[in-house]
């Protein structure tokens, strides 16, 4: 199950599609890039996304033109 999330910031155009499927999950920073901050991850990617939330994210996922959210099924980073 991939329940931990970063978003490759490098890629990000600011869409905001991750933000408009899962606002809790995602949010934009002051010039508009995306990044996870589900229970204040700050996009490291060590907070395991709840399970009720999972649908939402992959929507998110699914809706990236970019292709920068990143999933794993474990954390990315100690």
């Amino acid at each position: 199950m991939n329940n931990f999330a970063i978003v490759d910031q490098d890629s990000c155009i600011a869409c905001g599609a991750c933000n408009s499927e899962a606002p809790e999950i995602f949010d934009m920073d002051d010039n508009g890039i995306a990044g996870v901050i589900y229970e204040g991850d700050s996009n490291r990617g060590v907070t395991p996304i709840a399970e009720d939330l999972l649908e939402e994210l992959q929507e998110a996922v699914e809706n990236c033109p970019t292709n920068c959210i990143q999933l794993s099924a474990t954390p990315f980073a100690s």
